[in-house]
């Protein structure tokens, strides 16, 4: 009975996301897990994840979540030869000139994430649908919207519209999330043929299989898939891209040999997704070591700070 009471009160404390980080987190993070977070000594992945949003916030963060401002950086570390062709960048969906766009396009808000329109053929699109949809989107807050993703809260909205990106002989991109710590990529969460039948699955460096999934929602990739041809070099963009972070996802696409970029992120799922076996999420937190805080737990404000 106390428990059921417990779940209540949780489950309802959860929706004020205006608590402070320190208390939110905890009850973020017991309402998806079950089991009590301990701030000072998390443990799994998703429980460091929460130690993350409240500790971890060096300014650049704001810029690295951000869609639009991040291709700033990723030209300045790796080259702009990496990133997706920028067709417009708009503060308002009415600003939006829809003639002067090609046929195909990605349309994406730059500050929350899963806000995006594929557009395949522009004949097909219904213009005033998107404009209602941008509208509502731009006025959401990601740290508000969902469980205080501490990057996104200061990211002013903007409208993204870049080429479509597609392989010669294939529907959908596979989507590459190299996951890194301590500047090293440790394994890949590949999602492939998102619009026909989803399949994802966890491989480490050598493309092996590895004995855990991120989700059951999808079927599972194959033991036997092929690494993308310029995989090295995958490899290495990541590696440049997540130098002195203690985590970070990466995520990249191979078109066609060419790596492109798609965004950086830094708390995954929201720090509410499960591992199946449940034990991967001890197993993968262990790789993830946590920056020391000073005596008095003070915010990690500069990624000079860092002390392991």
């Amino acid at each position: 009975m106390a428990s059921s009471i417990r779940r209540f009160f949780i489950r309802h404390l959860r929706k004020i996301r205006s608590l402070p980080p320190k208390i939110y987190v905890k009850i973020h993070y017991e309402y998806f897990s079950g089991q009590k977070l301990d701030l000072n000594n998390p443990q799994d992945f998703n429980a460091k994840l929460e130690w993350y949003k409240v500790y971890f916030r060096p300014k650049i963060l704001t810029t690295l979540a951000d869609k639009y401002e991040v291709r700033s950086f990723v030209e300045e570390k790796i080259g702009a030869k990496y990133l997706n062709e920028l067709y417009a960048v708009y503060d308002s969906p009415e600003k939006i000139d829809f003639d002067k766009l090609p046929n195909s396009f990605i349309i994406k808000a730059n500050h929350t994430n899963g806000h995006n329109i594929i557009v395949k053929n522009k004949k097909d699109l219904d213009k005033k649908k998107v404009i209602k949809k941008f509208k509502k989107w731009l006025g959401k807050n990601q740290y508000y919207r969902r469980g205080q993703e501490w990057a996104y809260k200061d990211i002013k909205p903007k409208i993204v519209i870049e080429k479509f990106l597609k392989e010669d002989d294939k529907d959908t991109l596979a989507d590459y999330k190299f996951y890194c710590f301590n500047g090293e990529p440790k394994f890949i969460d590949v999602h492939l043929d998102r619009e026909e039948d989803h399949k994802s699955g966890c491989y480490d460096l050598e493309f092996n299989l590895l004995p855990f999934v991120k989700s059951k929602k999808f079927n599972s990739s194959p033991s036997d898939l092929q690494k993308p041809i310029n995989f090295e070099e995958m490899v290495k963009v990541a590696k440049l891209l997540a130098k002195k972070l203690p985590f970070v996802r990466v995520d990249l696409y191979s078109v066609n040999g060419k790596t492109i970029f798609g965004e950086l992120t830094f708390y995954p799922g929201d720090a509410r997704n499960k591992f199946y076996p449940e034990e991967y999420n001890k197993v993968i937190g262990d790789d993830f070591k946590l920056p020391k805080l000073s005596s008095d737990k003070t915010v990690i404000n500069s990624l000079e700070k860092i002390e392991y």
